[in-house]
């Protein structure tokens, strides 16, 4: 049986890949370029780099740095405009997966116009827009190779996925010396994040041979990293491991989708402005468990490729270390609760069926061993507060 596959048609690996952007812009016929960020990336002297290599290399740039975190409809529309009016013939998205969410909804809709609404699953967007060139600087979102975007309806609160080709980056640069400049609270938010992409890749019912393989290398690359990046940022063996597996983690998850975590985490982080990686987090545990009974197989291989068992160890054992493990990381890495990040209990009471609707509409929980029914749901989603 055949599995289809999406990458991006170029990569550059390794530290100092940056250097490599003007080449690449290059191999795309390109001559003018709108770079997508952030200012923290303007602060950090990163843009500046970028546009400086450009520069160098006779190609025109202009420095668009007014993303935001959980990018809504609304926020891209300036870009959009400004790619529109400035004859820009590719984008460079820099940042977070937040930066390369925003690129990837204003190269579409600079080049095909409309609304971002009108691109939301259960559209698939093959058309090609902008050509994208990601940049990432965290080890996390795996946003670089996957052909996913995420934008919050200003209207509804609705965190829309779009999917399809169109949102594929065409060429990704992954420098792990981006990131060690990351606090620790980043650090750990998409550290776990990339964590969850590789274990529901791996556990998707849309899995093939081609994103276990990615799925279980990027588990052993972040596994015994994350910690370590987490309490020293500095370790320049662990942030490359990490920024690997991320990217691992993203070809895996782009080419098996993920599950019932990001179903279920995509509201949570609209209504209530948790930040993705995080809210990834506070689910992995509790779905990780409820999941178990329909593919303990999968989990337990999940757990050996973590360090956790061996593969002699029965699959019982395996998988209640995996599940001790991660609710361990949470704990280790300060996972707060949906209580202690500020969530009032009346509040989420108030939108928690809405949480359902938008959940399931995803189609991401369909992709999970063990699907659940609203009821099942809802219980999932008071268990965080337990």
């Amino acid at each position: 049986m055949s599995a289809s596959v999406t990458l991006p048609r170029m990569m550059e690996i390794g530290g100092g890949a940056i250097a490599r952007t003007p080449d690449l812009v290059k191999n795309l016929n390109a001559s003018r370029v709108l770079l997508i960020t952030d200012k923290t990336m303007v602060q950090f002297g990163y843009a500046d780099k970028v546009q400086q290599l450009l520069t160098q290399a006779d190609i025109e740039s202009r420095v668009y740095a007014d993303t935001i975190p959980e990018p809504t409809a609304s926020s891209v529309d300036e870009a959009v405009q400004i790619a529109k009016d400035g004859g820009f013939d590719c984008l460079i998205a820099l940042g977070g997966g937040s930066a390369i969410d925003s690129a990837k909804a204003i190269a579409i809709l600079a080049h095909f116009g409309g609304k971002m609404r009108d691109y939301k699953v259960p559209r698939i967007v093959n058309e090609q827009g902008l050509p994208i060139i990601a940049i990432p600087t965290t080890a996390g979102t795996g946003s670089e190779v996957t052909k996913f975007t995420v934008i919050t309806d200003d209207a509804t609160d609705e965190k829309m996925l779009c999917v399809g080709l169109g949102f594929s980056p065409t060429a990704a640069i992954v420098d792990y010396e981006l990131t060690m400049s990351l606090p620790a609270r980043i650090t750990a938010d998409t550290g776990i994040d990339a964590l969850t992409h590789a274990i529901e890749a791996y556990v998707s019912r849309k899995a093939s041979a081609f994103s276990d393989f990615n799925a279980l290398e990027a588990m052993r690359l972040i596994a015994p990293n994350l910690r370590t990046v987490y309490h020293n940022g500095s370790d320049t063996n662990a942030r490359e491991a990490m920024m690997r597996g991320a990217t691992l983690a993203g070809i895996a998850f782009s080419n098996a989708s993920v599950a019932l975590v990001h179903g279920m985490s995509r509201p949570i982080g609209a209504f209530f402005h948790v930040p993705h990686g995080l809210s990834n987090a506070m689910l992995l545990p509790s779905i990780t468990a409820f999941s178990i009974q329909e593919a303990p197989e999968r989990y337990a291989q999940c757990a050996v490729a973590m360090g956790l068992a061996s593969a002699a160890d029965p699959i019982d054992v395996a998988n209640t270390r995996l599940v001790e493990e991660l609710a361990a990381i949470n704990q280790e890495l300060k996972v707060p609760t949906l209580e202690e990040f500020g969530v009032t209990r009346d509040n989420f009471e108030s939108v928690v069926d809405t949480m359902i609707e938008q959940a399931l509409a995803s189609g991401s929980p369909a992709n999970n061993p063990r699907v659940p029914d609203p009821e099942e749901m809802k219980s999932l989603y008071r268990g965080l507060w337990s």
